[in-house]
């Protein structure tokens, strides 16, 4: 599936808001199930997950189930230059992030991925 990943692609993909945030956010923790995003976001699941298929859709992140929790992580298989482009806007946008990254931070009762 990755292998159509282009510029264009992944651009498109990334050109909203709310997948931009998710996919940052995933890159930044390794892996965030959809609550974590749900409440990271302040947004609610239906369209979180609606956000998260289109993701997985282009190819960007793949997703993995334990128990009753459903992970998403980058796709092991992202060529190198979606991952440094990835790590440079992380670095580059923090800022951006902020709100997002402290509601993640101080989340609650965060359930604990186990590989």
């Amino acid at each position: 599936m990755v292998e159509h990943l282009t510029p264009v692609t992944v651009f498109k993909c990334l050109a909203d808001e709310t997948r931009a945030r998710i996919t940052l956010l995933v890159a930044r923790e390794g892996e965030l199930c959809v609550c974590e995003l749900t409440c990271a976001l302040a947004e609610i699941q239906p369209k979180v997950s609606r956000h998260l298929a289109q993701l997985r859709s282009c190819g960007l992140l793949a997703d993995r189930r334990q128990g009753q929790w459903v992970y998403y992580r980058l796709h092991p298989h992202l060529p190198d230059w979606v991952h440094q482009m990835l790590d440079l806007i992380l670095g580059a946008n923090k800022h951006w992030l902020a709100d997002s990254s402290q509601r993640l931070d101080t989340m609650r009762n965060r359930p604990s991925a186990c590989s």
